[in-house]
């Protein structure tokens, strides 16, 4: 099993640069059930900010990439139920991903809740806003 940096799974997405979008094609092509790829949760959250920012990937696109990398079977998801929850949260709600991931991953930690500066985090359960 290897790891995927964000910048090959932007490359492999976006496919904006010729050379690096070539191997990045290749190194996935190569990837199978029996030869995986694991994918870093911090990973996922990045590629969602580079789309987002950098792309200006619509949020309905980014969901859409996010629920292919997630279901796609030569790719190993870290805490891909974590992942899944946080799609889920983002797509009902108004927060970033990155909220969403550190709510529940907080909460699959034991806290009630995560205390938020975030208004739009805050309309969720998974957090307070700190006044």
């Amino acid at each position: 099993m290897r790891g995927i940096d964000t910048n090959v799974l932007v490359r492999y997405i976006v496919q904006d640069d010729p050379s690096q979008a070539e191997a990045a094609s290749a190194f996935v092509e190569e990837l199978s059930e029996h030869s995986t790829a694991i994918i870093d949760l911090t990973v996922l959250i990045e590629l969602v900010w580079v789309l987002s920012k950098a792309y200006g990937y619509s949020k309905k696109n980014i969901e859409q990439v996010i629920e292919q990398v997630l279901i796609t079977d030569c790719f190993i998801v870290e805490f891909s139920e974590i992942a899944w929850s946080a799609l889920k949260e983002y797509k009902d709600g108004n927060a970033d991903f990155s909220d969403y991931c550190i709510g529940i991953s907080n909460l699959k930690n034991g806290a009630s809740h995560t205390v938020t500066f975030d208004q739009k985090a805050a309309k969720n359960e998974l957090f307070t806003l700190l006044k």
